[in-house]
């Protein structure tokens, strides 16, 4: 085990306590993302960081897409996570006065106006309020500069007019299992999200939300991670009875649960909205 491994969030909770998120952690699971890799990697495709870009993640959990982003060099990266083990993970593989990872609220963040090229996030907007999902763009909003891309990779459901019964029993059913609040929203209503605060919507993607399904774990984990799991779940019998649980859940709902990417760009001052 190195020493990326031996700090995870979740350390020293009750299995049954843990958020599910953190439990896929303590497991082995590195890739915690809705659409796993093939999403993200779109995401970052479509925001397009290069050498000049000052990039803000925020909620970076085990810092998978933080080291693909540090792989295109950005001229700054800054990582804002409120979980002290998960800080301490990602800021291990940061190096240099233009990496580092502060402790805070993607909502607050305590970053100056306009100091961003490029904000993302990842698998966290899903389980906010919906007013912490609006505060939370505002501030990436806050931080990108004119011209500036927001890229966010979340859990959606489908289709658009999905009825109110079977979302509330969709929100019930992940929120029982995870152990977290979850409150998804449809494609158009992500959307919607974004533009509202004058973003301008420039790509989009969607997969199946297939996290827990053995031929994604395999692209996303590798055989060999695939087995780590396996062996980990196999000698934890109340992580095995979440797992399957969380597993059922998803596959209960699996033609109302996508994942969604979308990156949109902030606008010129004159083309804002107030």
């Amino acid at each position: 085990m190195n020493e990326h491994e031996e700090i995870l969030p979740g350390h020293g909770l009750q299995v049954d306590k843990m958020p599910g998120h953190w439990l896929l952690a303590q497991m082995g699971k590195r890739v915690l993302r809705p659409g796993g890799l093939e999403l993200t990697r779109r995401m970052l495709d479509a925001l397009d960081i290069t050498p000049t870009d000052r990039v803000v993640e925020f909620a970076p959990g085990l810092g998978v897409t933080a080291q693909l982003v540090l792989a295109k060099s950005p001229s700054s990266y800054t990582a804002v996570e409120a979980d002290d083990a998960a800080a301490r993970r990602v800021q291990s593989y940061l190096s240099g006065d233009n990496q580092r990872c502060v402790i805070g609220q993607a909502e607050q963040s305590g970053l100056p106006d306009g100091s961003a090229t490029v904000v993302y996030c990842e698998a966290m907007l899903s389980m906010k309020t919906p007013d912490n999902k609006v505060k939370i763009i505002q501030e990436a909003k806050r931080l990108l500069a004119p011209g500036g891309r927001y890229g966010l990779h979340e859990l959606s459901l489908v289709p658009d007019d999905i009825d109110h019964a079977t979302r509330d029993a969709i929100n019930r059913a992940l929120s029982q299992s995870i152990h977290v609040g979850v409150r998804p929203l449809t494609v158009s209503e992500w959307k919607v999200l974004l533009q509202h605060e004058g973003l301008i919507i420039k790509a989009q993607a969607t997969t199946p939300m297939h996290l827990l399904e053995l031929p994604q774990m395999i692209r996303n984990e590798g055989l060999t991670g695939v087995a780590r799991i396996a062996w980990n779940v196999l000698q934890n019998p109340a992580a095995r009875q979440r797992v399957r649980a969380m597993r059922r859940v998803f596959r209960q709902h699996d033609r109302n649960l996508a994942a969604l990417m979308l990156v949109a760009e902030k606008g010129n001052v004159s083309q804002g909205v107030c």
